[in-house]
């Protein structure tokens, strides 16, 4: 490792609790230059929905490849984007009933949710955006400004203005309806709130915690949008492409957002990263929002072959019975570590086991790493161990990493409890 210490810069993270060199992937397993395989519960941050180095997309990169395929082709007319222009279309949002019109950004979801808010303030012509406590969207500048977590939030670069943070669904536990509390402040002319051009929400914030909201909060949230005459952005990035089931998170709920964020694994592991936004809204002048990188032909090819895993209900229908198997498994660990005050929460395929014990998920992920299970946290605190594999991971390996936490979390106790531990791991005080 000592080639990444010398000449890479300290602001790297993952390889800090993943340390080791990964050589190769196929699926849900990586393996290192050891010849050491991890199942991966980690999925590149759910850029990996339909697995590493994926068959299909991979035939398709050789052959588009070795025809001379265009690359690069800024927001040009090409073959690969004219295919997945229509798979996008006649296999996603029509059999949906959904109209929308495509905008293609720079490469990754951050580029995305600039655009939005870009497009949201242009259109309504007011600057304000409400966004919500534990939300995460990004660390470009506008991003920022819209992501809740104090670590990112350094006073000597973030732009506080024009955006106010709102209580999430729960966020004050089941009994406070944090909708009608927006509404209020909203119609409040005194609240301090001024009247935003957007609201933008993820259905599932992923990097916050395993937050889910219900069905009834965004029908809710949609309710004032419309009668505030507020646009309602839906941040898809990491909990679309069929994170919760479905191919679109919020497709349960009902809701009908003006502007979608996609990015991450629409583009199979190649950049890539797009707006859904209603044909009205479509008020750019040509060329008023650029980005060099926004025609990444390859992803379009692997997109457009991925898009084939939606034309039947087998995956959706896999990712519910994965579903069980998940929620089943962790809510049996937080039964059996009754002392460490468990919560379970997830949908889908993301789920999150978080940990009340001070400090304790952090010593979890790096005991399942050295039990072969790559497994990230989440969570203001990082109190939250994320399980976010591959959506099409073999039940054998799915069960087989849900035991490594199991495994991980029982040895971590058993030391402590023979005074080997360093903490006290069941002080349910958070710093």
């Amino acid at each position: 490792m000592r080639i990444f210490d010398q000449f890479e810069s300290q602001v790297r993270s993952y390889v800090r609790a993943f340390p080791t060199i990964f050589a190769t992937s196929k699926g849900a397993v990586l393996c290192d230059e050891q010849g050491k395989e991890y199942i991966d519960f980690f999925a590149g941050a759910g850029v990996l929905n339909y697995g590493h180095n994926n068959p299909t997309v991979n035939r398709a990169l050789i052959e588009y490849i070795q025809k001379d395929g265009v690359m690069h082709g800024l927001d040009q007319a090409t073959s690969a984007k004219k295919r997945f222009l229509e798979r996008l279309y006649y296999d996603i949002l029509q059999p949906r009933y959904m109209e929308y019109k495509v905008q293609f950004t720079g490469p990754t979801g951050t580029n995305a949710v600039e655009t939005a808010l870009k497009l949201a303030r242009m259109v309504k012509g007011r600057s304000n955006v409400i966004a919500f406590t534990n939300g995460f969207h990004g660390l470009t500048m506008g991003s920022i400004a819209i992501t809740g977590n104090a670590f990112y939030r350094d006073e000597s670069f973030i732009n506080r203005t024009n955006v106010s943070f709102v209580p999430y669904d729960g966020y004050f536990g089941p009994d406070v309806n944090t909708a009608a509390y927006l509404r209020k402040f909203l119609e409040d002319m005194s609240s301090g709130v001024d009247l935003p051009a957007a609201i933008i929400l993820e259905t599932v914030q992923a990097e916050g915690g395993i937050n889910v909201a219900s069905s009834e909060w965004l029908l809710e949230i949609e309710r004032i949008c419309r009668d505030f005459d507020i646009l309602l952005i839906v941040d898809d990035i990491q909990v679309g492409n069929g994170r919760t089931g479905t191919f679109f998170s919020f497709e349960e709920s009902g809701i009908s957002p003006d502007i979608i964020v996609l990015s991450k694994s629409i583009g199979g592991g190649l950049p890539l990263a797009l707006l859904l936004f209603k044909p009205e809204l479509d008020q750019w002048r040509a060329g008023e929002h650029t980005g060099t990188f926004r025609g990444n032909n390859l992803a379009f090819v692997a997109a457009s072959e991925l898009i084939s895993f939606w034309e039947t209900d087998e995956l959706a229908n896999y990712i519910k019975s994965s579903e069980k198997i998940i929620c089943d498994k962790l809510t049996a660990m937080a039964e059996k570590y009754k002392e460490l005050d468990c919560q379970v929460r997830g949908r889908g395929m993301i789920y999150g086991l978080d940990i009340g014990a001070k400090g304790l998920a952090a010593q979890v992920s790096r005991e399942c790493f050295n039990r072969n299970l790559v497994i990230e946290l989440s969570g203001a605190r990082d109190n939250v161990v994320k399980i976010l594999p591959p959506l099409v991971i073999e039940e054998e390996l799915l069960v087989k990493g849900l035991d490594i936490i199991d495994e991980s979390i029982g040895a971590l106790l058993e030391a402590q409890n023979n005074g080997n531990g360093g903490m006290d791991i069941i002080d349910n005080t958070q710093s």
